[in-house]
């Protein structure tokens, strides 16, 4: 004997003609789909509510709405109605008894649509425990995903067909919607606090004995321990003046982040979108400067067989480090998010670096640069919290700072308003002038002789969103386009 199932007569009659886990599209979806089916598992479906109404704890109805379960996730209609009248009894206190949720039923006048007091009869009979209640969960959430699906490529059809504006963002907007819809699967319901409790004392334990934090440490010593690391969701600007050294910084940070021998057995990957310099062009920085080679003596065609071998195996090292870069000129906003979304749902990343803020197009549609400016920022803050990872941009500053012949400031970001505001951190690099302008670093190098020549620079912690601010002092190895710590030289505020 078949087992019972809800629904007025005309719909159970109705029923006689579906495929199991399947449903005639009803009326009210027919604007978003043309299809005879849309995907569904009625059995799943009235499982769960029978397991909501017979679990008098109330933890079944506590373990859907933690899910992110709604009403608008069954697919009957009449599924919906009873779903939102157990919500209800929740919210109020009450237990969900098959008396207490018919009243609540005819008081929205829809006892009589679901099927009366014999269809909730029915509905409770079908099962003897709810103890299976996840894995019908399971199946009414992945069926109401299959439908979105549905609905999502509907509308991407019905906005191709009248889109007039920017392509690029209009991709973008696609593949965000795509993106969300995998997010979705993924999300977690809320967390009993014990959990999150558990974690934070693992990690308290970590601390003690002297391990790591969660942040991703930048390799300089002063830095880190200003910031304790680069937290996943943080937006960092660095920012300086051409030519002082903000994309050799960030692709020294990249450097000490993927190749350190502390992560060597499963080294972190890193996004860089270089919207400046060729690919090729970062590489071959950074082969010369880890190998400690004078990159205008080797483009000269000079370089010692010993400074040979040392290209040799840093370029190895280089080849397999997870480093993806993206070197395409005049990216949006969209078309950066699109694309480290993308590479982030293939290879997990720890870090983006985007060089730089300025060169990011944007939307035609916005008419002033400072709106859009305003725009990219916004989007680069919102990638770091989508991805859940640290995101540093690089940043030009305005002339003020050289003509007032200062350390630079917040004020002197280019377009500084929302660059300020969405910024977790901001670094300003700077020439010391406190300092000699050339100095000689102690000890032998191998391509300089007895000494070597470095310049000093400042690098100013203007903003700490979670932290002091402070300033740090940095050794930049001009010969080798490099930057290295110089202990003790940093200052809190």
């Amino acid at each position: 004997m078949p087992s019972p199932r809800i629904g007025t007569q005309g719909e159970r009659k109705q029923s006689s003609s579906r495929e199991f886990g399947r449903e005639t599209l009803p009326a009210t979806s027919a604007d978003f789909f043309t299809g005879p089916s849309l995907p569904s598992n009625g059995d799943a479906e009235q499982g769960l509510l029978a397991a909501c109404i017979l679990d008098q704890t109330g933890e079944t109805t506590s373990l859907c709405a933690e899910s992110g379960l709604l009403p608008e996730h069954f697919y009957s209609p009449n599924h919906q109605y009873i779903y939102s009248a157990l919500l209800d009894l929740q919210r109020e206190g009450e237990p969900a008894d098959e008396i207490l949720l018919a009243e609540k039923l005819s008081q929205r006048d829809q006892l009589n649509e679901v099927g009366g007091h014999a269809a909730l009869a029915a509905l409770t009979s079908r099962i003897e425990t709810p103890a299976h209640a996840p894995f019908w969960l399971e199946i009414v959430r992945e069926k109401q995903t299959l439908r979105q699906c549905i609905r999502v490529a509907h509308d991407i059809i019905d906005r191709a067909n009248k889109q007039e504006g920017d392509l690029g963002a209009f991709l973008g907007e696609i593949e965000k919607d795509v993106f969300e819809l995998s997010q979705d699967r993924a999300s977690d319901a809320a967390k009993r606090f014990r959990e999150p409790v558990t974690s934070a004392e693992e990690q308290i334990n970590r601390l003690l004995a002297g391990e790591d934090a969660a942040g991703v440490k930048t390799g300089y010593t002063d830095l880190d321990n200003l910031t304790n690391g680069l937290s996943p969701t943080e937006m960092i600007v660095l920012a300086a003046r051409p030519s002082v050294g903000k994309t050799t910084l960030a692709m020294n940070i990249v450097e000490n982040i993927v190749l350190s021998p502390a992560v060597q057995d499963d080294p972190p990957s890193v996004l860089v979108f270089s919207l400046e310099m060729s690919a090729v062009s970062l590489a071959m920085r950074l082969i010369c400067g880890r190998a400690e080679v004078n990159q205008s003596d080797l483009q000269r065609g000079f370089a010692p067989r010993d400074a040979q071998t040392k290209l040799a195996a840093t370029a190895r090292e280089f080849r397999q480090a997870p480093i993806w870069v993206d070197d395409s000129g005049g990216l949006t906003i969209h078309q950066l998010r699109a694309k480290a979304r993308r590479t982030h749902s293939r290879q997990p990343l720890s870090l983006i670096v985007v060089d730089y803020l300025q060169l990011i197009g944007t939307d035609s549609r916005i008419q002033s640069r400072e709106a859009g400016v305003a725009d990219i920022s916004r989007g680069l803050k919102a990638m770091a919290k989508e991805l859940n990872v640290p995101v540093i941009v690089l940043s030009q500053l305005n002339r003020e700072s050289d003509k007032d012949r200062r350390e630079p400031r917040l004020s002197d970001l280019r377009e500084s308003g929302s660059i300020e505001q969405d910024a977790d951190i901001v670094l300003l690099l700077a020439k010391d002038k406190s300092a000699s302008d050339v100095r000689e670093m102690d000890g032998p190098s191998a391509n300089s002789g007895d000494g070597e020549d470095f310049e000093t620079i400042k690098l100013i912690l203007a903003k700490q969103r979670n932290g002091p601010t402070g300033n740090l002092q940095l050794a930049f190895r001009r010969q080798f386009t490099r930057f290295t710590s110089m202990h003790g030289g940093s200052r809190m505020n």
